[in-house]
């Protein structure tokens, strides 16, 4: 279904490609507001998904109507970037999002933060304290550890761990995995970068989430008491019951979500 026109009035979206943190050309969309711009975020997808994916694609144009400079990309390997999937794993998914925001910093001075999306908004929390210009970090319906994906590839081919090499079928299409990327995965230690974070995090999860357990909310925004001190006190959470993990269940869902996010962004830019 077309958006409305009202809707295509209030943004652009401008095709750019920069290099990647692998050496390959990366392929991004920026949405641009036709409304003064208060900031810009450099938005990660989630595992195999890509800068096009329906969520993405929807909630980047929701924000751009809302102020928000928004570049989504794919990864090496994924949609229109270059590279070989089969040889990435989280490191390069780092190295790939370093380049995105290095690249965004030249083109914009807004505030600048990071949103991303499932295993993406793994990546972004990595990166959140690594990278100077970033002020913030949004996760939607991201895990809080890496090792948790290993094991689904494992289920989903055991002949990975034994061969070196398999191929799982995600979403319709078949990928190819290597047994070098589960172990990085399993390696990371996400969780203690995750709970040294000193900048300010936006969490939103559903707990009817299939894919991602929101269990993992528990350590992206833990409990505080209102008077401790330390990375608890600068972290939110929005709880979304009723939600799937991509946000389309109900069409309302992501207008709700982008109108958080963005109030949220507006009020960290000052």
């Amino acid at each position: 279904m077309s958006e409305p026109a009202d809707h295509v009035a209030t943004r652009r979206s401008q095709r750019v490609e920069f290099p990647g943190g692998s050496g390959f050309p990366l392929a991004g969309i920026i949405e641009m507001p036709t409304v003064p711009a208060i900031a810009r975020a450099t938005f990660s997808h989630c595992f195999t998904c890509g800068k096009d994916l329906k969520t993405i694609v929807r909630l980047s144009r929701l924000l751009a109507q809302r102020g928000i400079i928004v570049l989504r990309f794919d990864m090496t390997g994924i949609g229109d970037s270059q590279g070989d999937f089969a040889q990435t794993n989280f490191e390069t998914n780092l190295a790939d999002l370093r380049a995105a925001v290095a690249y965004f910093d030249t083109q914009f001075d807004q505030p600048a933060f990071l949103i991303g999306h499932s295993f993406g908004g793994a990546a972004s929390l990595a990166l959140t304290d690594a990278l100077d210009s970033i002020r913030g970090t949004v996760s939607i319906a991201a895990p809080s550890d890496t090792w948790h994906l290993a094991d689904t590839m494992l289920r989903m081919n055991p002949a990975i761990d034994v061969d070196g090499v398999g191929q799982v079928t995600i979403g319709g299409r078949s990928f190819t995995i290597r047994k070098a990327t589960l172990d990085q995965w399993r390696r990371y230690d996400l969780e203690s970068t995750i709970a040294a974070i000193r900048k300010p995090i936006l969490a939103l999860h559903s707990p009817d989430d299939e894919t991602v357990g929101y269990e993992s909310t528990s350590r992206i925004v833990p409990r505080h008491d209102g008077e401790a001190d330390g990375p608890a006190k600068s972290r939110s959470l929005i709880t979304l019951p009723g939600s799937d993990h991509l946000l389309l269940k109900d069409s309302r869902d992501l207008e709700f979500v982008a109108t958080v996010i963005a109030g949220w962004i507006e009020r960290h830019a000052d």
